[in-house]
């Protein structure tokens, strides 16, 4: 399994740096939803895959690449995927360079819950 974090050499500094792509907690679940949902995997792979290069300091860098994501309160980002038929809601620590799932479900289980404090 590769590593999030890719170690190399600073031709600078002399010791190790870290060159940190976005961690995301966890995969476990987007698998877990996709193995129910087959028609959500191509799109959540390639959202993963997006979201674990990206370097996000902000919630305007996601906007500027995310059009139709939600910016809520308290780091929470809506994404939707496939077309909307599903809802993505993360929370993201920008100066850890993390991302918390805290729910993945169908447009009307995520009208049941409160998306700003899940």
């Amino acid at each position: 399994m590769q590593s999030d974090l890719q170690l190399w050499k600073s031709p600078n500094m002399g010791d190790f740096c870290y060159n940190n792509s976005m961690r995301i907690i966890s995969r476990k679940r987007l698998v877990e939803f996709w193995q129910i949902h087959p028609d959500a995997e191509h799109p959540l792979r390639a959202w993963y895959a997006e979201a674990r290069k990206a370097k996000w300091r902000s919630p305007a860098e996601i906007k500027s690449i995310y059009k139709n994501a939600s910016l809520l309160a308290n780091n929470r980002v809506v994404f939707n995927i496939k077309g909307n038929d599903y809802r993505l809601i993360v929370v993201i620590e920008y100066r850890q360079d993390k991302i918390f799932i805290r729910f993945i479900g169908t447009h009307q289980e995520y009208d049941r819950i409160d998306a700003t404090t899940i």
